[in-house]
């Protein structure tokens, strides 16, 4: 277990939604001795620095695409959080080059740089379009994933260890739902994909804790995924804009009906706690009965499958109401 009090912290891509939630959780409730922001827009940074004006806190120009930038970046790190990524959908279909420069060659890069800068712990954040992908955000994200286990093996005598950390839509982020129905029911009509869709659901905080969490459990190889409840799309409408006209358009290229978090191909191998799951790695230098002597956990039912449709934990019309009026 790593205590990360007087630990020195990076975050890739730490001007996003995710990576103000976790700064500031962690500068509160950690004690850091230093956290590193790194990304490449530097308004974001300087309205980041406005916000969040503490002392251990840094701000660091660099793109993951930069290796010898993230080499100096990562001089004298401890852990790094890898949340760096091309996430819309659409942008990924249309720039598929972009897409795999940033999110696989670049969690290459982290990886070589980590190894060799002798970081500690690496936690990369993934998603649940990674799991049988349909579109090619999921197919880099499931790429990445693919690559930071495997980095266990690669990083040999380092003491350098890699795990992921894989969950659903979160609530209010940029480019999320939530915002864009706002928008629309300014005009009254809500355009509706499909009235059967369903996501998992994770608001940032929740999302932001659960990696502090692993950060502290992980042995190096886990995907970690937490149990999360799910909602359909209709009571979603209903909490964000119940007075209006809601127009059906259609699932777009690359959107699933449901998500999944867990396959049924990977629940041969994952352990079942409490309040979340493991997906242990499927490679030789794991051990699956020393992990879980350690650790515990059950194991999963060979048909399990997390899935979005079939989760037991479901948001209400009036909890998703009063996520949409914490925003």
């Amino acid at each position: 277990m790593m205590d990360l009090s007087g630990k020195v912290i990076l975050v890739t891509g730490g001007t996003g939604s995710f990576g103000r939630k976790f700064a500031e959780l962690v500068l509160n409730e950690c004690s850091p001795e230093k956290l590193i922001i790194f990304s490449r827009d530097e308004l974001k940074q300087f309205e980041m620095q406005q916000a969040l004006d503490y002392k251990p806190i840094r701000y660091f120009i660099g793109d993951v695409r930069d290796r010898e930038r993230l080499y100096r970046a990562f001089d004298g790190v401890d852990v790094v959080v890898h949340a760096a990524a091309l996430k819309q959908v659409p942008a990924a279909e249309y720039n598929p080059f972009e897409a795999i420069k940033t999110n696989i060659q670049g969690a290459q890069n982290v990886i070589d740089a980590a190894i060799d800068r002798s970081v500690k712990r690496i936690i990369a954040l993934s998603t649940d379009k990674a799991v049988s992908p349909i579109n090619l955000y999921g197919a880099t994200k499931l790429c990445s994933d693919k690559l930071m286990v495997a980095a266990n093996a690669y990083a040999g005598e380092h003491n350098t260890r890699f795990s992921v950390v894989r969950y659903g839509n979160v609530v209010g982020s940029r480019g999320s739902v939530i915002p864009f129905f706002l928008e629309q029911r300014k005009n009254g009509k809500l355009p509706i994909t499909d009235g059967r869709m369903t996501r998992f659901w994770i608001t940032l905080e929740e999302g932001a804790n659960f990696v502090i969490r692993c950060l502290e459990h992980m042995e190096g190889g886990e995907i970690f995924v937490p149990k999360i409840p799910s909602m359909n799309i209709m009571d979603l409408a209903q909490a964000v804009a119940p007075e209006c006209e809601y127009e059906t358009v259609g699932i777009r290229p690359g959107e699933k009906l449901h998500e999944t978090m867990i396959s049924k191909d990977d629940a041969r191998s994952t352990l079942e706690y409490d309040d979340w799951y493991v997906v242990q790695p499927a490679h030789k230098w794991w051990n699956t009965e020393s992990f879980v002597d350690t650790n515990g956990g059950r194991p999963c039912r060979e048909d399990f499958e997390y899935s979005s449709e079939k989760n037991e934990k479901w948001l209400s019309v009036e909890e998703l109401k009063k996520m949409v009026d914490e925003l």
